[in-house]
């Protein structure tokens, strides 16, 4: 039995985690880690988890977690991961970074997007992007794992078998939509009910940190023209990407590797994804459809930024990560309606 410990609890990612390793047939949760809550029992705080978890939230320290569990979650704000993945580092214990801050390869990158200066560099190179279909093969050996932010899992996932093909030299424009689960539990006059409520707006426009991770993560071979949006319901993202080739691409050839990926649904020509066959699973769904008017190929992509996105896809990696069934504890459809 894998033990593991959760930082972060009271955030959304981290309560996604808990939720989905209640039921993982080979994992045990041993800690719970809030600093805000640190001696108060995990179910007074989350009502969600009674007569599911017996557990006590506690204060962060490296030394007793490694005591303890055999992985840690991280499910922190931008900027703390790297100071407790480097204190459990050095404790030795194996890491998975639901967070931003071992993403990017280059501090300097992080920094100019993060606004913060990185204090764990050296870590930036043992740290694997958690995204199996690219890195399966270094996933079972990784000590430290950076999971994918939700918006990239949404748009690499059906980029990558185009990286290396003849594509017109413009920008390839990706446009998503989520739901307001994605801007995380604290509190924001911007996401306010009040505020949100039918309503949608785009933000972070040529500036979103999830554009450097994209275009790494693609081997620099394609530049994107990212625009996020948040829309008036939970969870879910929506991708609408278009892409302008400059030869004809045989797709179906192109994503037959994708049949054996287990999280991974090609849907084909003409046949597009919509979000409640994906929601609360970690799926991710997409198809396509090519505009001979204006020669442009439109990939539509749909997850579920909490499963597929965030908790889902980090549980994904530590099956990886300790041999278990890459399917373990996550493997079930979308919850609709």
């Amino acid at each position: 039995m894998v033990r593991a410990g959760i930082v972060g609890t009271t955030g959304y990612a981290a309560r996604e985690v808990l939720r989905l390793l209640a039921t993982h047939p080979a994992v045990e949760v041993t800690a719970v880690v809030s600093q805000s809550a640190a001696g108060q029992a995990l179910d007074a705080v989350l009502p969600a988890f009674r007569k599911v978890y017996d557990l006590t939230c506690e204060a962060f320290d490296a030394a007793a977690l490694a005591e303890r569990c055999d992985v840690v979650f991280l499910a922190v704000p931008s900027a703390k991961s790297m100071e407790y993945g480097a204190a459990l580092r050095k404790a030795g214990m194996r890491v998975i970074d639901v967070g931003a801050d071992f993403r990017l390869k280059d501090p300097a990158v992080f920094e100019k997007y993060y606004k913060t200066p990185h204090t764990a560099p050296e870590l930036l190179v043992e740290s694997v992007y958690g995204l199996p279909a690219l890195n399966r093969d270094a996933l079972r050996g990784a000590d430290l794992v950076a999971v994918p932010g939700c918006y990239p899992i949404s748009i690499i996932t059906p980029l990558w078998p185009l990286r290396d093909q003849s594509l017109a030299d413009v920008p390839v424009v990706a446009d998503s939509i989520s739901g307001i689960s994605g801007a995380g539990s604290a509190l924001s006059d911007a996401f306010h009910f009040p505020e949100m409520n039918e309503n949608a707006k785009a933000y972070g426009v040529a500036t979103h940190r999830h554009t450097p991770e994209m275009e790494q993560a693609l081997e620099q071979r394609i530049t994107l023209q990212f625009t996020p949006h948040v829309g008036p319901y939970t969870r879910g993202i929506l991708s609408t990407i278009t892409v302008r080739p400059s030869a004809p691409l045989d797709l179906d050839t192109l994503y037959a590797p994708y049949a054996d990926e287990p999280f991974i649904r090609v849907l084909g020509a003409g046949n597009l994804p919509e979000l409640k066959h994906v929601r609360n699973a970690n799926f991710c769904d997409f198809g396509w459809v090519h505009d001979e008017r204006t020669g442009n190929l439109i990939i539509v992509s749909a997850i579920d930024n909490m499963v597929g996105g965030t908790a889902g896809m980090a549980i994904q990696c530590l099956n990886l990560m300790f041999g278990l069934d890459e399917t373990a504890g996550i493997h079930f459809p979308g919850m609709a309606p």
